[in-house]
């Protein structure tokens, strides 16, 4: 009687072994999935301080939610901590090949981190056209190199060749977005100064830049 075949292997001997997803890749899975979460939180904390707090709305920086007489000042600087800590695990998340982006991004958080700390006066005044203290110009100037840091990642990430084809479609949309607004808000603070048309642009443009910043983390997180 013949003896019963024996399951072999199911690959042949010095065949591949089966893929198994890299811990690297897992954990740069993990970091952008953790910076969509603060994303979402941080942009939900400073939208409450932004509508419901005692600000002149669109005539107004976003900033003015933070100063400290305003009772959401707290929820205020809990988002803008919240939205550095998620540029920051977004940096981490990015593969090796896009390290200016991410260094950009890392750069980007800890301005967006000394915004948060730094509180601004009433009405959070810039020159030209209004005195500002040394308190106004730090939490000013940590704002604008922010944003401006996240602007560049967008570029740095769409010019890439080695970065992958969403990720660099991403960074082109939003940068041709956000390139335009970014010079009609340094544009108008110049020339106009704090008002409604700063107030309006400045919020588009950071619109712009946060849902890039969750788009690429879904990205990056859903990458297999």
């Amino acid at each position: 009687m013949a003896e019963p075949r024996r399951a072999g292997p199911t690959t042949t001997p010095g065949g591949p072994a089966p893929r198994r997803a890299a811990p690297t890749a897992t954990w740069r899975r993990a970091a952008a999935s953790a910076a969509v979460g603060c994303i979402a939180a941080g942009a939900a904390a400073v939208t409450v301080a932004v509508v419901a707090g005692p600000g002149p709305g669109l005539t107004g920086y976003v900033s003015e939610a933070g100063v400290t007489d305003s009772a959401y000042a707290p929820a205020y600087r809990i988002g803008v901590f919240a939205l550095a800590a998620a540029l920051l695990l977004l940096a981490a998340a990015l593969r090796a090949g896009l390290r200016v982006a991410a260094a950009l991004l890392a750069a980007g958080s800890v301005l967006t981190l000394v915004s948060g700390a730094v509180t601004c006066s009433e009405g959070c005044p810039l020159p030209p056209f209004e005195r500002a203290t040394a308190a106004d110009l730090v939490h000013g100037g940590a704002s604008i190199v922010a944003v401006a840091s996240v602007v560049l990642a967008m570029l740095a990430i769409a010019l890439t060749p080695g970065a992958d084809r969403s990720l660099r479609r991403l960074g082109a949309g939003a940068a041709a977005a956000a390139l335009p607004l970014a010079g009609a808000v340094g544009l108008a603070m110049l020339t106009v100064g704090r008002g409604t048309l700063v107030g309006v642009l400045e919020r588009l443009l950071l619109l712009v830049a946060l849902l890039w910043a969750a788009a690429t983390a879904t990205a990056v997180a859903l990458r297999r």
